[in-house]
């Protein structure tokens, strides 16, 4: 049904293209403020701009203002995806996020506040655990500044991944193919692909790519078993929100004044990066749910097509 529901809207191949256009072009421009400030500041440390790469232009600002930056981007991002299917599939945002009536809010706090209390417990435990690899890194003034920016911004960037990722491509391609496996596939390995750009990547090597397109697909299946994007939306926020504020290492993508600070300095991804996430507590999390919100019918769900309905039946949203 989440899928099927976009034959209700203006669904042709070109509108997504130009929808896609759309998207990046909003993307691009919400970066130009960080771009120029890095090079602003570039010119006047007398760095070499063409040597600049991309861990150099992370840790050449302020954090907070950094973070604020990188996040920005996305949020216009967002904006954009907004306008697209408004524009182009007069479609509501809500007709883009559940096959529910109306977005499912308890859902997406159910998510959030689940994961967050997890994650955060883990990191904790690891803390305790391993004492040596961290430096406590809490600075009152600037972490309540980076509570806000985080806060704020954080939902803005998951949000924007979700619904390019789990709604707007997944919806377009299900209904394109209309299969549903495809769509899941397909917006797994592009979410994934995508981070290849990280700094994590370079130091922990390509097998973290197992962990960033896992989460798609962890991601995409819960979409597609509970016809909607709330609990996406939920853990996603979660997951980078709390990492934001409790922890930050010099070799990733959000270096921020969180509480604690990553010393140690991993050369691969291990067993714990990769692997227990993937294959150990994704699939716990997709039993919790499935049980909460009683999922049947895996199969069909992942598996089936999606069936166009007689043009009886649907009319265009207005």
């Amino acid at each position: 049904m989440y899928i099927a529901q976009t034959f209700n809207v203006l669904h042709d191949w070109w509108r997504y293209f130009i929808g896609f256009i759309i998207i990046v072009a909003a993307v691009v421009v919400g970066q130009i403020p960080f771009t120029a400030l890095v090079m602003f500041k570039a010119i006047e440390e007398g760095d070499d701009l063409a040597n600049l790469n991309e861990q150099a232009m992370l840790s050449m600002l302020e954090p907070n203002l950094n973070l604020f930056l990188m996040l920005l981007s996305f949020a216009i991002g967002l904006v954009g995806i907004f306008i697209a299917i408004k524009a182009l599939h007069k479609q509501t945002i809500t007709h883009l996020t559940t096959s529910r009536p109306k977005i499912d809010w308890k859902r997406v706090f159910f998510a959030f506040f689940f994961w967050g209390i997890v994650s955060s417990g883990l990191t904790l435990l690891d803390y305790f655990m391993s004492p040596d690899d961290y430096v406590v890194n809490f600075k009152l003034g600037p972490f309540l500044i980076l509570c806000v920016i985080a806060i704020i911004m954080v939902p803005l960037q998951t949000s924007f991944e979700e619904y390019l990722f789990r709604g707007y491509l997944m919806q377009g391609i299900g209904v394109l193919t209309k299969t549903k496996w495809v769509p899941l596939i397909t917006t797994s390995l592009i979410f994934g692909l995508l981070h290849i750009a990280n700094p994590e990547v370079k130091q922990l090597g390509y097998v973290i790519m197992v962990y960033y397109i896992g989460t798609g697909l962890f991601l995409g299946i819960m979409t597609l078993m509970d016809e909607g994007m709330e609990l996406a939306l939920g853990f996603h926020a979660a997951n980078n929100l709390f990492t934001a504020l409790l922890v930050t290492a010099d070799w990733t993508a959000f270096q921020t004044h969180s509480i604690l600070k990553d010393m140690s300095n991993p050369t691969e991804a291990g067993f714990i990066d990769v692997f227990l996430p993937v294959f150990v507590m994704f699939p716990i999390l997709l039993f919790i749910f499935s049980k909460k919100y009683k999922w049947t019918n895996w199969k069909d769900k992942l598996f089936g097509s999606v069936e166009e309905p007689p043009k009886e039946d649907y009319k265009i949203l207005e």
